[in-house]
């Protein structure tokens, strides 16, 4: 029987979050990859591309892998009680529970990271603990069979490590190198370690909107987990 990996698709998901991992673990063999949603409606991801589920929350079958992607849609999904029923539900029987980006805060509020240690894009990542998470500055980051990937292009290394697990370290290699995921960025401001610290403010500046919605959301989970 084929390996089934689903994949949430949301409103304003962040298309390389879902496009990326989607690449690598869908190439795998003996694999059925799927684009879960609550109705098989088209819907845009956050910089506007048209992207189309194949599978609803209903009909979904018992999945091997299930993966959260992160994006701007995500405070929405925080409080949304139908997907969260849905990721407990699906994690109850999953080999793997991960997440790409933000989508680690949408497991952290289905209550599936409390005690774990995970990650998340660098500009979210205060507001792991507060949902029971230890958070971990990382580009992958596994704990049981929990893995979670940083910020956007983490999400092919995170695919990647899972391939690894799923289907050996040589396969997993053949296909990076099928993809050709050698990176060679033109700078080195991928990490805020190590991008000017003009650049790293200046995006601080742009994301502290977006940090203070979902912070007001993950708090409204974190209470409602606590209680």
């Amino acid at each position: 029987m084929a390996l089934q990996i689903g994949f949430l698709l949301f409103p304003r998901v962040q298309q390389l979050d879902l496009t990326g991992p989607y690449d690598v673990l869908a190439s795998m063999p003996d694999t059925q990859a799927r684009l879960i949603w609550k109705t098989l409606d088209p819907v845009r991801s956050s910089t506007g591309l048209m992207l189309t589920p194949d599978t609803t929350f209903e009909d979904c079958p018992p999945l091997d892998v299930i993966c959260v992607p992160g994006g701007s849609g995500v405070s929405q999904l925080i409080p949304d009680d139908e997907t969260l029923a849905f990721l407990r539900h699906q994690a109850a029987t999953a080999r793997y529970v991960t997440s790409v980006c933000t989508g680690a805060l949408v497991l952290g509020s289905a209550g599936l990271l409390r005690g774990r240690r995970a990650t998340t894009h660098w500009a979210f990542h205060e507001l792991l603990e507060p949902l029971g998470a230890l958070p971990v500055k990382a580009r992958v980051v596994r704990d049981g069979n929990v893995l979670t990937g940083g910020g956007i292009t983490a999400g092919i290394d995170f695919a990647l490590t899972l391939a690894a697990e799923l289907i050996g370290d040589e396969a997993a290699q053949a296909l990076q190198l099928e993809l050709e995921y050698a990176p060679a960025p033109p700078f080195d401001a991928g990490d805020p370690a190590s991008a000017p610290r003009a650049i790293v403010e200046r995006l601080r500046a742009q994301t502290a909107a977006s940090l203070a919605e979902r912070a007001r959301v993950v708090a409204a989970a974190a209470a409602k987990l606590a209680a």
